[in-house]
């Protein structure tokens, strides 16, 4: 087809990212031939800098990895360069090569995107839909593309966090027209999905109007930081300690409290 949807979308990170977010950051960039390449941003606090790189490569979204104190990895979706963006945090990562799974697809194929019914239902869900759509939808006719479509990009919504997953179209009979016209009859399903890898979960953190900051449209209530989470945790386990310890003492002080008085007799044998 001609190519008339021209979405580009910038893929990169920032520094400090580890091995598996980067790893997963390259599966993502084989699954968008729309992608454009960039070195790792060096910036901690201001973002902005980012709708400037996106102008300059002429891309309309941008997929941006922020890794922040070497294990928490955020992801930022946005539509460069006046917005809406979206921050989420990325958990439960598992790439290609770690999961070693036996689905495959053509590279730069493109996908059909299978959004879960809730995605249609809350304002801010239909939001980040529509960025989905033009961020993982691989434009048709584009030159770096093939004129396929042999996968499924799965969107699922969970515990208030989205679970992504990429699945191959497998079939069964591989064209064979006989084949096709027995499981017909059988009422057979001719066509399975394999799951191929990458796999992650998005959690929700804020939706804002601008690109990378703004005011905000969405915040999400049930969102609790990694920060807050192992606070939490170091504070239960020093709350068994504590409790350990008060143990102990209440140990000791009743064993001084119940002495054993000496008898008459102690030194007999002495």
């Amino acid at each position: 087809g001609e190519y008339k949807n021209k979405q580009r979308v910038l893929v990169f990170c920032s520094r400090g990212v580890t091995a598996r977010s980067r790893h997963l950051l390259e599966d993502l960039r084989k699954l968008l031939p729309h992608h454009k390449k960039e070195v790792k941003l060096d910036t901690k606090d201001d973002l902005k800098s980012v709708n400037e790189i996106a102008e300059i490569k002429s891309c309309n979204s941008t997929l941006f990895f922020e890794s922040r104190k070497r294990q928490d990895l955020y992801m930022w979706a946005s539509k460069t360069p006046h917005g809406p963006s979206a921050k989420f945090l990325v958990s439960n990562v598992h790439t290609m090569d770690e999961l070693r799974m036996t689905g495959n697809c053509m590279l730069g194929s493109r996908p059909l995107l299978s959004f879960d019914t809730v995605f249609s239902s809350q304002p801010h869900l239909k939001l980040l839909k529509a960025m989905f759509i033009d961020i993982f939808g691989t434009p048709r006719g584009h030159p770096k593309s093939k004129p396929f479509i042999d996968r499924v990009m799965s969107f699922g919504m969970l515990d208030g966090r989205i679970w992504v997953r990429n699945y191959q179209i497998m079939d069964a009979v591989d064209g064979d027209k006989k084949a096709e016209k027995v499981a017909a009859h059988a009422g057979k399903e001719l066509t399975n999905l394999v799951e191929i890898g990458p796999r992650f979960v998005l959690t929700p953190i804020r939706i804002f109007n601008g690109s990378f900051g703004g005011p905000t449209l969405y915040a999400n209530p049930k969102y609790t930081s990694p920060n807050a989470t192992r606070q939490a945790a170091k504070t239960q386990y020093g709350e068994k300690y504590s409790k350990r310890r008060q143990a102990n003492d209440f140990r000791k002080e009743k064993e001084e409290i119940n002495v054993v008085p000496l008898s008459d007799l102690h030194d007999t044998f002495s």
